[in-house]
């Protein structure tokens, strides 16, 4: 019975490990699209030479508005780096679980 729930886990630890490693692409993506977000504002930015004006003021609070999201992103990394870490630590767990109990089952 061992070997079964031990198979059961790891089939549902590699779900939870493949979705992260997903998760962690798509916010790798977002962060490249609001990185040349942020470079094309800032690129419009220079055309308006008086920072007074008010759409230079616009474009900054834009700028800052994406950096907000940016750090944002990058806690949401961390926190699904800390989950991979966590489920890959546990695959190797339970793999060496279930190891020993192919081992167990099948001593003759």
């Amino acid at each position: 019975m061992g070997l079964i729930n031990s198979t059961i886990r790891l089939t549902m630890l590699w779900s939870q490990k493949l979705d992260l490693e997903y998760k962690i692409q798509l916010i790798t993506t977002a962060q490249m699209n609001l990185s040349q977000s942020v470079s094309d504002l800032m690129q419009v930015g220079t055309d308006y030479t008086d920072p007074d004006s008010p759409m230079a003021k616009m474009l900054q609070q834009r700028q800052a508005r994406l950096q907000v999201l940016e750090k944002r992103l990058v806690q949401q990394m961390n926190q699904y780096k800390a989950r991979l870490d966590m489920v890959t630590t546990e695959i190797e767990s339970c793999t060496a679980m279930r190891d020993k109990n192919i081992q167990l089952a099948f001593k003759y």
